[in-house]
C-alpha cells in the first residue's frame, strides 16, 4: 500500500540526512539545544545555528520559530517546541496540535516569501522523546492536524528515526488510506 496521501509521506530514516527545503526540530522553550533530535540537530548545523538561536529569545510552548539551516542539507528549520505529556494532560493535545500548526504557517510564509511554487517539510515527532507525549496518541494528532492545515504547495515528510514510532505512523496512515478513519 502506498504511503503518500495527499502530499503527506511517512518515511523511515534520519532527518538530519534529508535533502528538504525545511526540516523540523523537535525542541525545548529555550532553543539553545538539547537532547535527542534537538541536539543532533544543534550539533550537526554547527554553532552559528545555536547563536542565531539565542537571539530569538526563547519560543512559547505550543509554538516554533525559524533559523537558516546552516550545515545541514535544509534551507531552514523550524523549532517547534512540544509539550511534556505530564506537565499538563489536559492542554498537551492542543499544544502538540498548535506546534503542527505554527510550522505549516512558517512554512508557507517561507515558500511565499521566496516565490515557491512547492516545498517539502520534514517532521519529526514532537514530544514523544523525553517529553513522554504517548506515542499513539502523538502520531494521530501530528497526521490529522497536518492533514487539516497543509496545502498542495507544502510536501510533507513524517520522518520517523526509531522503528516503532515508524510502524505506529504507517499503521495509522494505511487506516486513513483504506477508508477506515
Amino acid at each position: 500500500m502506498k504511503n503518500i496521501i495527499n502530499n503527506i509521506e511517512i518515511i523511515h530514516g534520519d532527518l538530519t540526512k534529508m535533502n528538504l527545503d525545511i526540516i523540523v526540530n523537535a525542541a525545548n522553550h529555550t532553543l539553545l539545544g538539547g537532547g535527542g533530535i534537538d541536539g543532533i540537530i544543534h550539533y550537526k548545523a554547527g554553532p552559528e545555528l545555536l547563536e542565531e538561536c539565542k537571539k530569538l529569545n526563547g519560543c512559547e510552548i505550543g509554538s516554533a520559530k525559524m533559523t537558516d539551516g546552516y550545515k545541514l542539507p535544509c534551507k531552514k528549520i523550524i523549532h517547534a517546541c512540544g509539550p511534556m505529556y505530564y506537565a499538563n494532560k489536559v492542554d498537551a493535545p492542543n499544544k502538540l496540535k498548535n506546534c503542527y500548526r505554527k510550522c505549516i504557517e512558517l512554512a508557507e510564509k517561507y515558500r511565499i516569501e521566496n516565490n515557491l511554487k512547492t516545498i517539502t517539510i520534514g517532521f519529526p515527532c514532537i514530544s514523544t522523546g523525553i517529553y513522554h507525549y504517548p506515542k499513539d496518541e502523538a502520531c494521530k494528532i501530528a497526521i490529522d492536524t497536518i492533514r487539516e492545515c497543509t496545502n498542495m504547495n507544502i510536501k510533507v515528510k513524517f520522518v520517523c528515526y526509531d522503528e516503532l514510532d515508524y510502524k505506529l505512523y504507517i499503521n495509522y496512515f494505511n487506516e486513513i488510506n483504506k477508508g477506515v478513519l
